[in-house]
């Protein structure tokens, strides 16, 4: 109950996602009283669906060149103050069996469960208190502690239906960001920094799929469920990774990352056969006299469907043509196309389905050794509600174990 938990204490953490969990118990083995409070009914919904179930909770070449922020090197002194490995030893002492997938990222071979449970465990071992269903208001510096708030328990088990008054000396802000509002998502992050004077940076959905308008919606849709190997470029940044066609449009790994680094009216361009210069082939096919028809040419790179919906799109009036028979010109422009197709997205599919929030509060307010608000002793902001977004591939959870780290550290 609410009114049965203390009202006083050392840090108290608003969120109980990654990063808020690995500040709790990082604090709590120092000896500090935590409370941590989360707004949903269960903590580390995100960790639950990370990876496919199988939380891809790292990676093991982590960079800041895997990060976009308005200040491009703060994220560094966390980062290498928590490495990978850091996290990665802290997995094995918990016995937790794990794999290194493609790109140099790790995931469980079982449920992303244990890593919560490892979490968990870390914080209970050390007396850190979770609730869950609570509403936390009117936030403001106390003269006495350093901050106190309100907190009303939403639920039977957690709480009354009244609020209660909480002080604490230290404020640790992980309350994540709005990607996947069922998640646990949400913009309270971005009130309190607003609340504090603290500039908030643009935001939009990240690592989220495109949505396209007819014609290439009902194309796409026809596709959908089939993938391929693509390069992508969008604003002079590359990814060469699969691609997912879906119901709306594009998505998988290469859509997911290049859609961090696109902005509404910029076009994608999408080369289909990255490893091949498809126009020189197949001038070369017309000097040797090749009678195979371009279809059948392409099916030794691409799936069967795409290449169908290719030949309607760009050369159905030499779908039965044999290569050796169809002008230089005409090859050329297919193979330009294949390798450089240019698509303009009628947007993304939104925080609905996005995996993070680009952008979120500024930086250049906040010390990067300690997550603290320069101008706000005691009060940290930490995780994904800050100005740093990472790749696709366990970035994401790095950062959010590094700066969760650092600010229980001192917290």
């Amino acid at each position: 109950m609410v009114n049965s938990i203390n009202q006083n204490y050392d840090v108290v953490i608003l969120g109980a996602g990654a990063a808020g969990l690995m500040s709790g118990f990082t604090a709590g083995r120092r000896g500090r009283r935590v409370l941590v409070l989360e707004k949903s009914n269960k903590v580390g919904k995100k960790i639950l669906m990370s990876g496919g179930g199988r939380c891809n909770f790292t990676n093991e070449l982590v960079d800041s060149d895997n990060f976009l922020s308005e200040n491009l090197h703060f994220c560094k002194s966390a980062l290498s103050r928590f490495t990978s490995q850091d996290f990665v030893d802290l997995v094995e002492q918990h016995d937790i069996e794990y794999e290194v997938r493609k790109k140099n990222q790790y995931f469980c071979t079982g449920s992303s469960k244990s890593i919560l449970d490892m979490l968990l465990r870390e914080c209970e071992s050390v007396g850190v208190k979770i609730l869950t269903d609570t509403e936390v208001r009117n936030v403001a510096t106390s003269e006495k502690t350093g901050y106190r708030f309100s907190m009303k328990g939403l639920s039977g088990m957690n709480g009354s239906d009244r609020f209660l008054e909480i002080n604490c000396n230290s404020l640790i802000v992980a309350t994540g960001a709005l990607s996947i509002p069922t998640l646990g998502g949400s913009g309270y992050g971005y009130e309190l920094a607003e609340q504090f004077d603290l500039p908030v940076t643009e935001k939009y959905a990240g690592l989220v799929p495109f949505m396209f308008s007819d014609p290439l919606k009902s194309m796409f849709s026809r596709l959908s469920g089939i993938s391929t190997m693509v390069e992508v470029e969008a604003n002079a940044t590359v990814f060469m990774d699969s691609l997912l066609f879906t119901h709306r449009g594009l998505s998988g790994p290469s859509m997911l990352q290049i859609s961090n680094y696109w902005s509404p009216g910029d076009e994608l361009n999408l080369n289909l056969m990255p490893e091949v210069d498809v126009a020189q082939e197949l001038l070369e096919l017309k000097k040797h006299s090749d009678k195979k028809v371009i279809r059948s040419y392409l099916a030794q790179y691409l799936p069967r469907a795409l290449v169908f919906e290719l030949q309607n799109l760009w050369f159905a009036d030499f779908a039965n043509v044999p290569i050796n028979q169809i002008s230089a010109k005409d090859l050329d422009r297919i193979g330009s196309l294949l390798n450089g197709w240019i698509l303009k997205p009628s947007g993304t599919e939104g925080y609905r389905t996005a995996e993070v929030t680009v952008g979120g509060v500024n930086t250049n307010a906040i010390s990067s050794q300690t997550m603290e608000v320069k101008n706000c002793p005691g009060l940290y902001f930490i995780g994904e509600v800050l100005d740093v977004t990472g790749q696709l591939g366990g970035f994401n959870f790095q950062w959010a174990w590094a700066s969760g780290y650092v600010a229980g550290l001192v917290a």
